[in-house]
């Protein structure tokens, strides 16, 4: 008995030791986040359990608020996973199909998208022009989602023909906001919040709009400008919601992983879509799209990239993994950094 004992407090120490090692680990990896700086947010989850959580610098440098682990940062191309599930629930209600023409929802785009289908804009195969490239230069109001469909109704063209290629695509998920609107009979903002968000208890996580709730615990972002920090936190095409709009934190995060592994939101055919290898791109680290997850091996994963912004969700479902690196500044991408975090828990792709 006595024997039993100790080999469990032994035991018990090891793994308090490379505990406390990995979290010494990764504060000295977050040391340029400390102080009195833009900083960020970092989750670790084994087995649902946060194994490792911490905040580091601050959310709001004019204000002096610090970071920690319920600030709502601007997710950015991570939000393409939400939009996503927003079109597989709305599938599971019958109200579409993925494989629905997208002109039979958004009839206003021209002829040259007559064989898209919303499966092409899931997955970035549908060759549809860049939103970006078409709005003017010296615009300064900000573009939303119907200004997207507005935009590409003039351009009556495509990159390739829909279904051929692979081209990383903010234009589709902007008007896949604007379907789930037009299927539902809701604002996305509102699909977002009643399909998703509620249901799983993300009561902080929010598309945001100006005339909408303000962002709870709000991240504003931060860009270096010579040599200062200087704020940066909207751009002419951060109110479009499809591609990038949502607010979230890890707390909510963590609630967003774990319906991930079970029917509490989506069903299993649904989720096995959206992890399905859709087509193979030649982007670094990302062997196939799926429907908003990069995929590379055992990895599942989304980077966010937007002004004053950048952030990144590992998940590796084999091992119980997940790594998230939420920032309020606009260098370096974290996503080498979270790659690191993980391989602590021994995970790789």
């Amino acid at each position: 008995m006595k024997a039993a004992w100790l080999l469990g407090a032994v035991l018990m120490a090891m793994g308090d030791a490379g505990a406390a090692t990995r979290e010494a680990t990764i504060d000295g990896w977050m040391r340029d986040y400390a102080g009195q700086a833009p900083g960020a947010s970092v989750l670790v989850l084994q087995d649902g359990e946060p194994v490792f959580q911490r905040a580091y610098g601050l959310a709001d440098l004019e204000a002096g608020t610090a970071a920690t682990p319920r600030t709502n940062y601007r997710l950015a191309s991570v939000s393409k996973q939400f939009t996503a599930a927003c079109l597989l629930l709305l599938a599971e209600d019958g109200a579409l199909s993925v494989d629905d023409p997208v002109r039979r929802w958004l009839p206003s785009l021209p002829a040259a998208a007559d064989a898209v289908t919303l499966r092409h804009l899931l997955s970035h195969t549908s060759g549809l022009v860049d939103y970006e490239d078409l709005i003017p230069a010296d615009q300064t109001a900000q573009v939303r989602d119907a200004d997207v469909l507005r935009l590409l109704e003039g351009e009556d063209r495509l990159y390739f023909t829909p279904g051929s290629d692979y081209r990383y695509s903010n234009s589709g998920y902007a008007l896949l906001a604007l379907v789930a609107e037009r299927a539902s009979g809701m604002r996305f903002a509102d699909v977002l919040r009643t399909r998703i968000f509620a249901p799983l208890g993300m009561d902080a996580t929010l598309a945001r709009e100006d005339d909408g709730p303000a962002v709870p615990d709000r991240a504003y972002g931060y860009s270096r400008v010579d040599g200062r920090w200087q704020r940066t936190d909207q751009s002419t095409t951060s109110a479009v919601l499809g591609d990038g709009g949502i607010y979230s934190s890890l707390a909510d995060l963590a609630r967003w992983d774990a319906a991930l592994y079970d029917d509490r939101l989506l069903g299993a055919a649904s989720r096995a879509l959206a992890f399905q290898p859709a087509t193979a791109t030649p982007e670094p680290d990302v062997a196939h799209y799926g429907f908003g997850w990069r995929l590379q091996g055992g990895m599942q994963w989304h980077s966010g990239e937007s002004i004053g912004f950048r952030n990144v969700l590992l998940r590796f479902p084999a091992q119980r993994l997940t790594v998230i690196v939420l920032t309020n500044r606009d260098a370096p991408e974290p996503y080498p950094l979270a790659r690191r975090i993980a391989a602590l828990w021994g995970a790789s792709p």
